[in-house]
């Protein structure tokens, strides 16, 4: 759980500027490796894809709508 979400943005922020736009080859190898990652520390395959999806979609309408109303105003 991360608890300075705006240190975190700021680091962030700092870094995509000094870098620049990440090369696609670049993109998926960090990909690749975060997926390995998660692969050895036994985070994939999921056991239950589709566990919790009720709950997924239930917030997804309700974010979905209040951003619709709030472009509407």
């Amino acid at each position: 759980m991360i608890k300075h979400s705006v240190t975190l943005k700021k680091f962030e922020d700092n870094l995509a500027i000094k870098d620049g736009i990440i090369p696609f080859e670049k993109a998926m190898q960090i990909f690749a490796s975060l997926w390995t990652e998660a692969y050895n520390l036994g985070i994939f395959p999921l056991k239950e894809p589709l566990e919790g999806i009720e709950t997924d979609i239930r917030i997804a309408k309700i974010l979905n709508s209040c951003s619709s109303n709030y472009y509407q105003e």
